[in-house]
């Protein structure tokens, strides 16, 4: 996966090595020539988009160590890889203990420098996973935490943050699986209740008849089975942060209890003789339209102006496919950590560019998903398009095609020879030769009809009676062309066809193209 990696280094030469060499392992390189401007480009605003730093030890002014030093003092996470031409043991103790990650020797081999960013790239992922990790345990997560780059959740990280700065309910609206539960902790993490409790209630998952206690819950003895008192999502939010999942399912009796609870600040236990007093932030989250539910009768009216008073639409993942490729790797990192892939390295470009055309209909949800899939088939350091065969079949889906073709041999007839168009009378074209002899006319977009047998690596477009031919013959078509074009080679097939083997297959299956076809000896 293609990074941004900053490199220092005062001598011309290396830089420009060092530049060509981040650029060639298929990252996008950053170059500065001194200390000082290293330090100002990863404390700056696009210091978080760069992940890896390559920092020359011996330069003039402030040298490698000094830059450690201040990078550590700036709380700047990125790895540090330091190269020199003087290696002893001392130096690399101390680089080390500066905050290094790795230490190579001039001149370094393009291999034991690519094996280096390598780990350190991985070695970063994972250190961001688990610091975002326990930041969400504790209540510290801020938006600068989320793993976003599109202009659409600009906005929302804009809104988000000035709703921060106060004690006004939130309404986060948004498909399922967008991310509202991870903007409801960003906004807590950046306001005043900050490591305080941050509870989470899905209103649509628990049974009706025990919504009431769950919420504001119970004395003992209130009704038949409570044996103890039990404090409510309420009161446990106190001081805190409350967060109500799809809202939008409450029961109507409950309704009038939130409102209360809104309005007054306290609420009323099962069984309690006297109400109780209660300080909570609200943030409510629904992946329906409220507003069409009030208008149907479904949801309070006078509720949904309470809770709607600071609304903020979280876009699905089709409309911000610029955040896929940091969020597979987010996820690759920690599923490589968990599932115990320390070869792992990322993902290919083809396979990002797989993710990015699909459309995501359960979002960030679904793409966690398949991106946990993958890194459990995965077996090389690589997720490559093979690892989503589910993805690829859905990408490259084709309609219902016939089944009772059979893998025939085609012929191949020998293709007249190029015609030069100095060697033409004026009065002929050259389209009109290659209508003559090929059957082919660019004019009808394909071979005419009846023009006799097919040149190989051409594709009739019209049938015998002239009318256009359906895409799925034409597709049958392409795909015999392609295996007899690469002896059977099915791999091969797959690439040049710009699909998954998956989906040759179940394509070859529809068509009845694996049965006598010669496919399984060639390949």
């Amino acid at each position: 996966m293609a990074e941004r990696i900053l490199v220092c280094d005062d001598d011309p030469v290396q830089r420009r090595l060092l530049e060509e060499a981040v650029r060639r392992f298929g990252h996008h390189p950053v170059v500065v020539d001194n200390g000082t401007e290293a330090v100002a480009r990863m404390t700056g605003p696009e210091g978080r988009a760069i992940a890896l730093v390559i920092l020359d030890l011996v330069m003039p002014d402030l040298d490698g160590m000094g830059v450690l030093l201040k990078l550590r003092e700036a709380g700047v996470s990125a790895p540090v890889i330091v190269q020199t031409s003087h290696g002893g043991i001392d130096v690399v103790v101390s680089a080390m203990r500066a905050g290094a990650f790795d230490f190579v020797v001039k001149p370094v081999s393009p291999e034991r420098l690519q094996v280096s960013i390598q780990n350190a790239l991985k070695f970063g992922a994972l250190e961001d996973e688990v610091a975002r990790a326990r930041r969400t345990a504790t209540g510290t997560l801020t938006f600068e935490d989320l793993a976003t780059s599109s202009p659409s959740m600009e906005r929302v990280i804009r809104l988000g943050r000035r709703a921060a700065a106060s004690n006004i309910p939130i309404l986060i609206e948004g498909e399922s699986g967008v991310g509202k539960e991870l903007i409801a902790r960003a906004i807590q993490g950046s306001s005043e209740r900050r490591a305080k409790p941050f509870v989470t209630v899905n209103c649509g998952a628990i049974a009706e008849n025990l919504v009431e206690s769950i919420l504001f819950g119970h004395e003992k003895g209130a009704f038949t089975g409570a044996v103890d008192r039990h404090v409510g999502k309420f009161q446990e939010a106190h001081g805190g942060t409350l967060f109500l999942d799809e809202v939008g399912e409450l029961p109507p009796e409950i309704q009038v209890k939130l409102l209360r609870a809104i309005q007054e600040g306290e609420i009323d236990p099962v069984g309690s003789r006297k109400p109780v007093k209660v300080d909570f932030r609200l943030i409510s989250a629904t992946n329906r339209s409220l507003l069409d539910m009030t208008k149907e009768g479904r949801f309070r009216e006078d509720l949904y102006y309470r809770l709607n008073v600071f609304p903020v639409w979280v876009p699905p993942l089709r409309d911000r496919r610029e955040d896929i490729p940091e969020l597979v790797k987010t996820f690759v990192a920690r599923f490589a950590a968990e599932e115990g892939r320390r070869r792992l390295i990322g993902v290919t470009p083809e396979a990002i560019a797989l993710l990015e055309s699909y459309d995501w209909p359960g979002n960030i949800r679904q793409l966690e998903n398949a991106v946990f899939r993958a890194v459990v088939l995965s077996d090389g350091p690589w997720l490559t398009v093979e690892e989503f065969p589910q993805i690829s079949a859905q990408v490259g889906a084709a309609p219902v095609l016939p089944r009772h073709h059979r893998l025939v041999a085609i012929e191949t007839p020998e293709l007249p020879a190029p015609v030069r168009r100095d060697t033409l009378p004026s009065s002929i074209s050259t389209a009109t030769v290659e209508t003559a002899m090929t059957g082919w006319s660019p004019a009808a977009g394909g071979l005419t009809a009846g023009s006799g047998p097919t040149p190989f690596g051409f594709l009739r477009s019209l049938d015998a009676d002239g009318h256009v031919r359906d895409l799925a013959a034409i597709e049958e078509e392409m795909i015999r062309v392609a295996i007899d074009h690469y002896g059977g080679r099915m791999t091969e097939v797959a690439r040049r066809l710009g699909i998954g083997r998956s989906t040759l297959y179940r394509k070859l299956k529809e068509y009845g193209l694996e049965e006598g076809s010669g496919i399984e000896a060639a390949e």
